[in-house]
């Protein structure tokens, strides 16, 4: 199952035509989904959303008065369809201004040409190093926090096919916030480990031949370790 980040899936979306709210037939709002999930808990299932913010829609109209008559609260509903389909649900608002934070405006979507045009420098960046086999670069990238995280995974799956043995030392101690990340790098620290037929001293950590018997840097036996 491919993964896809949340710059990839926003991505996508925006290549989208918006969809119209099938009460009010305004056109919906992109909209990025909170941390926290509402109902039965189980998430949004998507990160992002399209909502109707018209407060003239008749469900957010007629939600504040359905919903103080049938729970006694004040609240009510906006229309919100899922990217892709034509389903549509609705979400519970607690103010006009309820949901507003989340709203993909013209600022974020400036960000985020600007972190497509960073994904797709560094991307050249690594298929030069990729072909010149430069894998300082590969690790600087990897390192780098600053770098798009697609970036530094494609530079983490890189560096397992150029790397060295000297590429292992700087991003096999690293922490690199992402679990898919992480994961990539130690993968590929166990294939450059099997290119050159190396491992790490259980005792010391250092890199030793897989055959040794004897670590050269501590001296404790590690013959069958």
């Amino acid at each position: 199952m491919a993964f896809e980040t949340k710059e990839q899936v926003l991505e996508k979306i925006l290549s989208q035509k918006k969809p119209l709210c099938p009460h009010c037939g305004k056109e919906m709002t992109l909209w990025e989904v909170p941390p926290f999930s509402f109902s039965d808990g189980l998430g949004w299932g998507e990160p992002y959303l399209f909502v109707c913010f018209n407060n003239d829609c008749p469900p957010y109209l007629k939600g504040w008065d359905d919903i103080m008559d049938n729970y006694a609260h004040k609240a009510s509903v906006r229309c919100m369809c899922y990217p892709s389909t034509k389903q549509f649900e609705y979400m519970p608002v607690f103010s006009q201004i309820g949901g507003t934070g989340q709203i993909i405006d013209d600022q974020v979507l400036a960000e985020q040409e600007i972190l497509k045009e960073k994904i797709k420098k560094g991307f050249s960046i690594l298929a030069g190093a990729y072909v010149s086999k430069d894998s300082v670069t590969v690790v600087r990238l990897l390192l780098d926090a600053t770098e798009p995280q697609r970036v530094r995974l494609k530079a983490a799956e890189m560096i397992g096919d150029i790397g060295e043995l000297e590429a292992i030392e700087p991003i096999r101690s690293a922490r690199f916030g992402n679990e898919i990340v992480q994961k990539k790098v130690d993968e590929s620290v166990k294939k450059i480990h099997e290119r050159y037929f190396t491992r790490e001293c259980p005792f010391c950590a250092e890199i030793i031949k897989k055959r040794a018997k004897v670590c050269k840097h501590c001296g404790k036996d590690v013959a069958g370790k």
